[in-house]
């Protein structure tokens, strides 16, 4: 019963975030998932070359020693970090396009607007209605 009130209570906060928030986390989050990608993906760059050329994998040390290493258990770890990276590009772009679908400016009451067409009343009509 308490994780369904969680659960209830994060989605309310959900809903109630602005259109611009989104597009914030989206860009954040996917420029996150490129930074990641890139600094620890290269490093299967060459586990995937080997497995492609050779019948071993070897991966070699600061001293350049060659250790050899399980080609699989490798490849495994490749696609876990892909599948993560994935997932977090995935979330990031769906916030960005929530984000600039959303409804911006419509839900702002017109006596909050700014500008032209805000408020009905002008100041010049205020002070008319002020004995």
């Amino acid at each position: 019963m308490d994780f369904a009130n969680s659960l209830k209570y994060c989605l309310c906060l959900d809903l109630a975030m602005s259109d611009i928030r989104f597009v914030m986390i989206g860009i954040v989050v996917l420029s996150v998932g490129f930074i990641v990608m890139a600094i620890f993906g290269t490093q299967y760059q060459d586990i995937t070359i080997q497995t492609k050329e050779f019948s071993e994998c070897y991966d070699y040390t600061d001293e350049n020693v060659a250790v050899e290493v399980d080609c699989d258990k490798q490849l495994q770890n490749r696609n876990l970090m892909f599948v993560v990276v994935i997932g977090v590009l995935a979330v990031g772009g769906i916030s960005l396009v929530r984000g600039i679908k959303g409804t911006w400016d419509n839900d702002v009451k017109p006596e909050e607007m700014m500008g032209p067409g805000g408020d009905t009343k002008s100041s010049d009509e205020d002070k008319k209605d002020q004995p």
